[in-house]
């Protein structure tokens, strides 16, 4: 397979694995929503400045080069980052991503992400994040080898099981992270605790891959519950058909909800009795896409979002749903299973129209919390059943929709508003008792 240079690399080119998962729509930059949602937490609970100066600053920041050498001779270059936001709490944890559009702003803002929101499921681990600026699909299995080589021997030094533990994330999927784990035990010796999301036969979790959509699925079904909204019968559309919206949607479907809408790249499907899922999954792997689907009316993805639905779940990349787009959004309930999908613009004025948004660090923290029972599992040298995994989730998920709900209420605020402080709370304590 032929390779391509950085700079004319297609805007919307995904891993092979990811592809279908993220349509291309306008974004606003991550790290701006980021630094918002987590300026607007520390004005409300008037965090101490020196307190606030200490969590918006990562700790260290790696940038690299990682040279390799394709399929047809050329020496391509590739720059890869990974950025260690905070560790008071445990070691570092945060996924890799493979992508055109990565740099070092949006891995600095994610890394951020994954500090509140591992400490909002309370699991004891900190915030990383990690990418390669690179188109996968135009690179054949041995140049991605390379490269996935190359770039965890660049930033072996920053690494441990104790330290700083890489995931999948866009673009990236189980066999990347094996080749992690085989290029750091080179020098270490047999480390199956370096990375999560293995193929469970390497030591990798079952439970894993729908985790994220298993959590999703969690908090909507909470949600529900608490403003009313029967989730027997609830019309639910999904933005982004790849892992996390699939499983969410297959799930979501098993308590009675109709999956009326689903997308990916190229656009989405519309049925509005209820998408049949195994016919459109089987359809989306035969053609590599949802649209085209047999007795369904397509839809781009602007469209989608501004369908009449009770439930409306972005999981594809963020900046979906911005100023520009915000009036047409209909739905009752936006669960952000993508991080950062709504601006914080259009976030105020959702809240003003009394729609309930659903903040990321909380809906899509199930993937996190399986890699840390990976990790577990790894450092214990024991194997957890699927039963366990989904129990042990199922009961990390709850509690944390409780403590945000409980707050919102005791303190009369919006629910990113009361997840961002009830995270916050528990690094600036841990933060305040080291420093």
């Amino acid at each position: 397979m032929s390779s391509t240079t950085l700079t004319d690399a297609p805007k919307s080119a995904q891993s092979k694995s990811n592809q279908s998962s993220h349509p291309a729509v306008p974004t606003l930059p991550v790290n701006e929503i980021a630094c918002t949602q987590f300026q607007i937490a520390a004005d409300h609970m008037k965090l101490e400045r020196e307190i606030q100066m200490v969590l918006r600053t990562p700790y260290r920041e790696l940038t690299v080069q990682v040279p390799v050498r394709m399929d047809n001779g050329e020496l391509q270059l590739f720059h890869g980052y990974r950025v260690q936001h905070n560790a008071v709490r445990g070691p570092y944890k945060g996924g890799l991503r493979f992508h055109h559009q990565v740099d070092v702003d949006e891995v600095r803002s994610l890394a951020a992400l994954m500090t509140w929101k591992t400490a909002l499921v309370d699991v004891p681990l900190g915030g990383a994040k990690g990418g390669v600026t690179c188109d996968p699909t135009k690179m054949s299995r041995h140049e991605l080898q390379q490269l996935t080589r190359g770039f965890t021997q660049k930033i072996d030094m920053a690494l441990g099981v104790y330290r700083d533990i890489p995931a999948p994330d866009v673009g990236t999927n189980a066999q990347v992270m094996a080749w992690i784990m085989d290029e750091y035990g080179k020098k270490h010796g047999y480390t199956p605790a370096i990375v999560t999301g293995k193929p469970v036969n390497l030591g990798g979790s079952l439970g894993r891959e729908e985790a994220t959509g298993r959590g999703t699925m969690v908090i909507t079904r909470e949600a529900c519950k608490a403003f009313g909204i029967d989730i027997k019968g609830a019309r639910v559309a999904i933005q982004g058909f790849g892992n996390v919206g699939m499983w969410a949607a297959k799930l979501i479907a098993e308590l009675g909800a109709k999956i009326v809408a689903v997308s990916d790249v190229q656009g989405g499907i519309v049925q509005d009795g209820g998408l049949d899922l195994e016919k459109t999954i089987e359809h989306m792997r035969a053609t590599g896409s949802v649209v085209g689907m047999k007795g369904t009316r397509e839809v781009s993805n602007e469209e989608l979002l501004a369908l009449d639905v009770d439930v409306l779940i972005p999981a594809a990349l963020g900046g979906a749903i911005t100023n520009a787009n915000v009036d047409q959004v209909r739905a009752k309930m936006i669960v952000e299973a993508a991080n950062s999908p709504v601006t914080p613009d259009a976030d105020d004025k959702l809240l003003a129209r009394g729609v309930k948004v659903l903040p990321d660090i909380l809906v899509n923290a199930g993937g996190v919390t399986v890699s840390y029972f990976e990790w577990v599992q790894n450092l214990q040298q024991f194997h957890w059943s699927h039963e366990k995994v989904n129990q042990e989730l199922e009961v990390r998920m709850v509690r944390a929709w409780k403590a945000v709900y409980s707050r919102m209420e005791r303190e009369n605020i919006p629910l990113r508003l009361a997840a961002f402080t009830e995270s916050l709370d528990r690094v600036a304590a841990a933060a305040r008792q080291r420093y």
